[in-house]
């Protein structure tokens, strides 16, 4: 999985993990490349192409295809 669509976020998902939230800098619906990914017990957390520094959980997406 190189790209992701970013499919929006609720408090509760971006309060887990102690990720950055989404809402403040993606855009629901558009598509994303994934540049690295933090695998943990229970999330992952994405690294996106020209976002430097922020993480993403992995929850507030879904496969580009």
């Amino acid at each position: 999985m190189n790209k992701v669509i970013y499919t929006g976020a609720s408090d509760a998902q971006v309060q887990w993990g102690n990720n950055d939230d989404p809402r403040d800098f993606l855009v629901e619906g558009e598509c994303y490349e994934i540049e690295s990914e933090e695998i943990h017990t229970w999330h992952t957390k994405f690294c996106l192409v020209g976002f430097e520094g922020k993480k993403f959980n992995s929850v507030h997406f879904k496969e580009a295809k």
